[in-house]
């Protein structure tokens, strides 16, 4: 960047984090503050204080990034250009930390994702408390969770420990941390991690979803169940997590029987139309949903597989994103478009593409009831399917695949004994398969 002179502004103000803003409004940094908090806590309203802080001051760099970042966590990406153009124009009159900053959600927002992991590794050497910067490589969705790289759940939490003793208790920090322990089954301090996020935030849509995570790691859904329903009551419908906790009722809803409340969420609350929410969440919580339902028994339903198909390939027909790619790959072999499915097959895309195509043939032997195709193509795949991102609790779908695959070619006792080495507490409260 070039070295222009730093904005005439008295760095006196800071962000939640103690983080110096080159603003000299008070009212452009509290409308700040309250936009990064609804970002970090899948609140609604998130984009609009970013703006309100632009209001405030037009030349704040940070709001206009700020902007540009939360567009995209939206599924808005389309309308990111401009705030990024502008953050980039106004950071060479900000501090050392603020170009920093805007360079790394410059990547980002440019789909340069490892780049953006190494930059900011570098930058909380410096600026451990740069919360914004840490968040995008944090949970499963991030760029260290979408990396397809093996062994990036270890990555994630070696990222985070060290950072504990900067952010003592601070309820973002904590939930984050959750998740990571959480995923590699240190669920003791998980639990301590999450309760600690969640009274320094009750109304923090992720953390509420993490302890969700908990109890289905637990094997613990009408405790789940009823904990989420009740969180969720209060939740606006544009809440960036409403869609997927609404996953995470309907399935444990399937699961203890309570079939016509899980179809009635589904309609409501999942399938394209029914309710908002970020375009990979709908394609990825609505593929599971209907796989997880016809595993569980629920006859096929090709009309909504149709939709979601045509969601697919409007939004995801081969991204490079593999969490995306193979649900989408799901959605085409169920709704048995063949042309779909092929291109992801013949041209698969992005660091885990070796996998990607052995899931896609898997799920077409899933569609097409080809039980041996199904356990020959997915089986293998277990061993590495932390690459595909994710959380265990979805990856699960591709175990129940197999568990179901060697059901219904009659090898119950292996099925049994896989799902048991593989997710022992799932398989001890009930399997949610149909004839084990």
């Amino acid at each position: 960047m070039t070295a222009n002179p730093v904005r005439n502004v008295v760095s006196v103000l800071e962000d939640r984090y103690g983080n110096k803003l080159s603003t000299g409004s008070s009212n452009a940094r509290d409308a700040y503050v309250v936009g990064v908090d609804k970002l970090l806590s899948a609140g609604s309203g998130i984009d609009q204080a970013f703006r309100e802080a632009i209001a405030a001051d037009e030349d704040f760099a940070l709001a206009h990034i700020a902007l540009a970042r939360s567009l995209q966590v939206l599924g808005r990406g389309g309308e990111a250009r401009d705030p990024l153009e502008r953050a980039l124009a106004l950071a060479s009159a900000t501090t050392v930390r603020e170009q920093s900053h805007i360079a790394i959600f410059a990547k980002i927002l440019g789909g340069q994702g490892a780049e953006a992991v190494s930059m900011i590794t570098e930058h909380i050497k410096d600026w451990p408390r740069d919360a914004m910067v840490l968040a995008p490589a944090t949970g499963v969705f991030g760029l260290i969770g979408f990396s397809g790289r093996a062994g990036r759940e270890v990555e994630q939490l070696a990222l985070l420990e060290p950072l504990a003793t900067h952010y003592g208790e601070d309820w973002w920090f904590r939930t984050v941390l959750a998740f990571a322990e959480i995923e590699l089954q240190k669920l003791d301090s998980g639990f301590t991690n999450i309760e600690t996020a969640l009274r320094g935030f009750p109304r923090n849509a992720h953390a509420a979803h993490i302890k969700a995570h908990l109890f289905y790691e637990k094997g613990q859904r009408e405790e789940g169940l009823g904990y989420l329903d009740q969180w969720n009551a209060a939740y606006p419908r544009e809440g960036q997590l409403h869609c997927h906790i609404s996953w995470h009722l309907a399935l444990w809803s399937l699961e203890t029987g309570r079939r016509d409340q899980a179809w009635k969420i589904y309609r409501e609350a999942l399938h394209p139309g029914g309710s908002w929410g970020p375009q990979i969440n709908v394609l990825t919580d609505c593929a599971s949903f209907l796989a997880r339902a016809e595993i569980a028994g629920e006859p096929r339903s090709p009309e909504l597989w149709r939709e979601i198909s045509q969601y697919a390939a409007r939004w995801f027909p081969n991204s490079g994103i593999i969490f995306a790619d193979m649900h989408s790959a799901l959605a085409f072999a169920m709704a048995g478009d063949a042309d779909a499915l092929a291109r992801i097959i013949e041209s698969p895309k992005g660091p885990a593409a070796d996998i990607l195509v052995p899931i896609a043939r898997g799920f077409d032997g899933l569609a097409r009831g080809d039980w041996t195709r199904v356990v020959d193509e997915l089986k293998p795949v277990l061993q590495a399917h932390e690459r595909v991102g994710g959380s265990r609790a979805q990856r699960d779908l591709l175990e129940y695949s197999v568990t179901c695959a060697l059901l219904r070619s009659g090898r119950a006792d292996e099925a049994r004994r896989l799902i048991a080495s593989r997710r022992p507490r799932n398989a001890a409260s009930g399997l949610p398969l149909a004839g084990i």
